[in-house]
């Protein structure tokens, strides 16, 4: 519209280029109608002779990676990048539908009725890359556990996922929530249930059956069935495990899942045109109480015993006997009893203590390891004034010795390097030489 404008008024192509901050071809070109203002030239697709081969192929092979598909159509001549292949792929819908490979996302979801107090959902989370200072290799690992009904969430770090840990978990995540739902679903992990048929183990249905509560299964690649701790995971992995700094301790990364946790009670919810909050809900569930002690699964974990004597566990140092800094032992440990033992890899207890309260940061000495601590010590310390290093020693005649023996041996096994030079010799011969008078030479005779 400005361009027609100033054309009207008389400006010339160049001027009106130069106003509008556009090139001269561009002002010619709307001027004499050739583009439609809103409207972009494209030029002819790339991928259209290419369409049908992709096609067929496709239909041949439906799981065909695209990018090797894009490595031939490459070699038959097309032009464009890896990117605006895939791209056109999705614009003219080449690949076949697969129903068992495709995504739960688009799909039509059935509402799920979850009555107040019926369902606990859980779910392990792996968090990549955590302090070193941890010892738990390459992966976090976070026992994630929601009420379906109102959307109450909390987390347990723990150190592995076998069955001892998923049960201590288990059982912290649940006197966290405030108790136990009737049903706790689950995805088909191994330590619950066989995973190709979904059946639960006998181990684990010991445990449902401790709390009073019945296990659920999700289907296989149902995983929306548990949406409610999905959810609750990418909460957890957003907005606090990816602010974990280094130098963090587990005690302190678990207070900080936990105030998130806390936080996200307050987010709000409208029921039956109501706008309540996450608490509130979770306050009204009618959740069944907790046994006083946990499931006595026996806990197993692998230790180094430091310089001190002192192997760590759950926030907290006990003692073993001296001389085994350096050593791996074993910390076993019966949930819900008061002691734990120590144990060498042979499973023979060295050591056995009171546990203390889970991240408190106690020190636990047995009198016994304290005094042969120090008797260990005490034998292997001097009082006596360190060395001086700057002085001079020779070496003694026994050391003199020693190498006069050296050197006669290493010169025994050839003749030639027994054999004595004087060189006093050759110079008195040669002093007499000089001494002697030249022969006189005899006149010739005529």
């Amino acid at each position: 519209m400005d361009a027609h404008a100033l054309r009207r008024q008389g400006w010339t192509i160049s001027a009106i280029a130069r106003h509008l901050g556009r090139d001269r071809k561009t002002i010619r070109a709307y001027l004499n109608g050739e583009r439609v203002p809103g409207h972009r030239q494209q030029g002819p697709d790339a991928f259209v002779p290419f369409l049908e081969y992709c096609r067929q192929r496709l239909t041949d092979d439906p799981h065909l990676w695209a990018s090797t598909l894009f490595d031939e159509v490459t070699e038959l001549g097309y032009p464009g990048a890896y990117s605006t292949f895939t791209r056109a792929l999705r614009r003219y819908q080449v690949r076949p539908h697969c129903e068992p490979c495709k995504a739960a996302t688009g799909r039509d979801v059935a509402v799920i009725a979850h009555p107040p107090g019926e369902e606990i959902q859980f779910d392990w989370l792996e968090l990549p890359d955590p302090p070193a200072e941890w010892g738990v290799g390459g992966h976090a690992h976070l026992l994630v556990g929601a009420l379906a009904h109102s959307g109450r969430w909390r987390a347990v770090l723990a150190e592995a996922e076998d069955f001892p840990h998923l049960v201590q978990a288990l059982d912290q995540v649940m006197r966290k929530l405030g108790g136990t739902a009737r049903r706790w679903r689950f995805d088909r992990m191994a330590t619950v249930c066989y995973p190709s048929t979904g059946r639960v183990l006998p181990a684990f249905a010991a445990v449902a059956k401790y709390y009073g509560a019945g296990v659920d299964i999700c289907p296989a690649r149902r995983g929306n069935r548990k949406g409610v701790v999905e959810k609750a995971n990418h909460s957890a992995a957003q907005r606090w495990w990816r602010t974990v700094p280094d130098g963090l301790t587990v005690e302190q990364a678990q207070s900080g899942v936990d105030k998130l946790a806390l936080r996200m009670d307050d987010r709000r919810r409208r029921i039956d045109g109501a706008v309540t909050t996450v608490a509130e809900l979770a306050a009204a569930e009618p959740l069944l109480d907790l046994p006083t002690r946990p499931f006595p699964a026996e806990l197993e974990v692998e230790r180094t015993v430091s310089p001190q004597s002192l192997i760590s566990f759950e926030g907290n140092l006990y003692s073993v006997p001296p001389g085994l800094p350096g050593a791996q032992v074993r910390v076993l440990h019966r949930l819900g009893e008061d002691f734990l033992h120590i144990a060498t890899a042979g499973r023979a207890v060295i050591a056995r203590h009171r546990r203390a309260p889970r991240g408190a940061g106690q020190t636990l000495r047995d009198a016994g390891h304290v005094i042969a601590l120090e008797r260990a010590v005490l034998a292997s310390f001097s009082d006596r004034a360190p060395c001086k290093n700057k002085v001079r020693r020779p070496p003694s005649e026994q050391a003199q010795a020693e190498a006069d023996r050296l050197r006669g041996r290493q010169t025994a096994g050839n003749p030639a390097e027994r054999v004595v030079i004087d060189l006093s010799h050759y110079a008195a011969v040669a002093d007499q030489l000089r001494h002697v008078p030249p022969p006189q030479k005899k006149e010739r005779e005529d």
